[in-house]
């Protein structure tokens, strides 16, 4: 699936990466419109965090699961630790 967790970031690193263009900036009210919407996704996404703590569920297609044994322990996403 497309649009994930780390989709966002790249999307919002690339729009300051605009804003700070000095010889062609993006224009302020899309980049606060990107930031709202961006928002918007965030606070979904903490949503979802919680449901997935309080349900026991592991990852989503939006937030995929990172074991921290594994090799992929490095990439975003939810990280499960486990307390014994």
């Amino acid at each position: 699936m497309k649009n994930k967790i780390q989709d966002l970031r790249d999307h919002l690193f690339a729009t300051l990466e605009q804003l700070r263009d000095e010889e062609k900036p993006m224009d302020l009210a899309r980049a606060k419109a990107i930031a709202d919407v961006a928002q918007v996704i965030v606070n979904s996404a903490t949503v979802e965090v919680r449901f997935m703590h309080a349900t026991g569920s592991k990852g989503s297609s939006f937030i995929p699961l990172s074991p921290p044994d594994s090799e992929d322990a490095a990439k975003p996403g939810v990280t499960v630790h486990r307390i014994k």
